[in-house]
């Protein structure tokens, strides 16, 4: 029968998780299971393979919600430090992870070879000659490289590239890189980590925490794959109904970081400052898809992008 063939680890999770949810009444199509469009089982298991550290932890608690502590041990595996960022490794990565996982080995260990890595250590690795982009999305918490055990590598690149959700790398062997950023994919011979692309912020993105939300609420807008910061936006973000942010259907306040400043360019000076903008959806807006576009100003390079635009979010018919 399916549990005994999984470890003990996620199979006791999997059945801790059934008793809570039947005794609330609460399903994994909870809260916050539901804001993402790829979402597992709810209960993950992942190993570093460097550090010999593990989890097996449930991503929810019985409402719904994200389970905060669930995260923490999450940050603790990837190497990434929560207090200092004041954030956790990108949720959308983690549920994709969940997703992806339970297609190819429910149960199995997620086998995590490369997590967070700091700006130093990932410019260290570039100049040692490993496969790093000088703007990778392991410096945001972004990204994982992993493996499973007994999962080709590149029939699991060629699942994910097919759902066109995210980032999804394949260099040969059974470790597959994958982060919560633009679709797109790649083989080592076509990696293009080695060249200057992304200089001159011209692969910045822009990401939300969720896909799904609701009129009324509050929505954290953050960048990656900056690879210069001095660079400012304007204080207003405009919700599109196309990738290109050409057609614009409301216009939305931003505040950057915990200040709100009156001023028509708001710096982003540093790492930190880039991850925290905050923005209120109109409570009337009717339901559908839509991407946050923002205009940059103070641009340090003519080849910056006047603009970006995020990822693809749905919008429900239930307001605050």
């Amino acid at each position: 029968m399916e549990l005994t063939r999984r470890p003990f680890c996620a199979a006791f999770v999997s059945v801790v998780s059934a008793l809570f949810f039947a005794l609330t009444g609460e399903g994994m199509g909870g809260i916050e299971a539901g804001r993402f469009f790829l979402a597992g089982d709810g209960a993950v298991r992942i190993r570093n393979v460097r550090t010999g550290e593990e989890v097996c932890v449930n991503l929810l608690r019985p409402d719904g919600s994200l389970d905060e502590e669930s995260f923490n041990r999450i940050d603790a595996v990837f190497g990434f430090p929560t207090r200092e960022k004041e954030e956790h490794v990108s949720p959308r990565l983690i549920f994709m992870l969940d997703y992806f996982s339970d297609l190819v080995a429910p149960g199995e260990a997620i086998q995590l070879e490369s997590g967070y890595r700091s700006p130093e250590y990932n410019d260290g690795i570039r100049k040692a000659g490993a496969n790093a982009a000088r703007t990778s999305q392991h410096m945001d918490g972004m990204a994982i490289d992993f493996r499973i055990e007994g999962v080709d590598g590149k029939k699991l690149w060629e699942i994910i590239r097919s759902k066109d959700c995210c980032g999804v790398g394949h260099y040969g062997g059974a470790i597959i890189h994958l982060d919560s950023a633009k679709p797109r994919f790649w083989e080592a011979a076509t990696s293009k980590t080695r060249t200057r692309e992304s200089d001159y912020n011209r692969k910045i993105y822009l990401a939300t925490d969720y896909d799904r939300y609701r009129p009324g609420d509050v929505v954290r807008l953050s960048f990656s794959s900056v690879s210069n910061f001095g660079f400012g936006i304007r204080p207003v973000a405009s919700l599109v109904l196309d990738p290109d942010g050409n057609a614009t259907v409301a216009t939305v306040p931003v505040t950057l970081g915990e200040i709100v400043r009156e001023s028509p360019c708001l710096p982003v000076e540093d790492r930190k400052t880039s991850r925290f903008m905050h923005l209120l959806l109109p409570s009337q807006l009717s339901p559908g898809r839509y991407r946050f576009k923002i205009d940059f100003c103070n641009r340090p390079f003519p080849e910056m992008p006047l603009a970006v635009v995020s990822n693809e979010i749905e919008v429900s018919g239930a307001g605050k």
